[in-house]
């Protein structure tokens, strides 16, 4: 009688693994993972190529509908700074955290009820509470009191403005102008327009921060200096009202 014990399914389990066998690199749900992508891939005509560029088609629309939306330059206004034809890269995430549209930055906004039935792109001059008046006894726009040194992007031969306003701007709104003062419709233009030609915020789309294309004219767009020196609006009531 064979009084051997007999190994139960418990003492196999149980038993070391084989010292030479080469444990798996992937778990199950890598393996999962492989076997999805490989399926899609299969399924799609080109296969893996496809895929990929399907991938990174995705991730493209997803870039330009939340973070980065390329703008064509449709018309000269904002000549020479931005010629048209150029495609700039515009920050939709520049005003979406708490900050605010500053003085002097390139902003693209929707018109539509404002300016026109389009997109447009212009500068910020004034925000929620600045007076903006033009012009002073040497032709310079002034901000809250400030002239406003615009020599370094406004349209060579142009002037601030042939239009004189007085404008106090109000809150959750911006005053925008054109860099090509002779060839922009800007806020200028509808004075006396129901909103008096203010920009609401909220129809901001974003900052432009890049010239993109052509490559030749690759470039950061930076804060112009010229409005560094403005002070901030006065709280104090404007006895002489606003214009315009």
């Amino acid at each position: 009688m064979d009084t051997e014990a007999q190994p139960t399914e418990r003492d196999r389990s149980s038993r070391p693994s084989d010292p030479g066998a080469i444990p798996d690199p992937e778990g199950p749900e890598d393996r999962s993972r492989f076997a999805f992508t490989a399926r899609t891939a299969d399924w799609l005509p080109g296969g893996r190529i496809s895929l990929t560029l399907l991938i990174c088609l995705l991730f493209l629309l997803l870039l330009n509908f939340f973070v980065v939306k390329p703008f064509q330059i449709p018309s000269g206004s904002m000549e020479n700074g931005l010629r048209i034809g150029d495609r700039v890269l515009v920050n939709r995430l520049a005003y979406r955290f708490g900050a605010e549209p500053r003085r002097g930055d390139i902003v693209v906004f929707d018109g539509t009820g404002y300016f026109g039935h389009a997109d447009y792109i212009k500068r910020v001059v004034g925000v929620g509470g600045d007076r903006v008046v033009c012009c002073d006894e040497e032709g310079r726009i002034q901000v809250n009191g400030r002239p406003v040194d615009e020599s370094t992007f406004l349209y060579p031969g142009d002037s601030p403005s042939t239009v004189p306003f007085d404008v106090v701007v109000p809150e959750g709104t911006l005053f925008v102008l054109g860099d090509h003062r002779s060839d922009s419709r800007d806020s200028r233009d509808h004075l006396g327009s129901p909103g008096g030609g203010m920009v609401p915020v909220d129809v901001v789309i974003g900052r432009a921060d890049w010239i993109a294309w052509p490559f030749a004219h690759l470039t950061r767009l930076h804060r112009p200096s010229g409005y560094a020196r403005v002070p901030e609006a006065s709280t104090e009531p404007d006895p002489a009202g606003a214009h315009g």
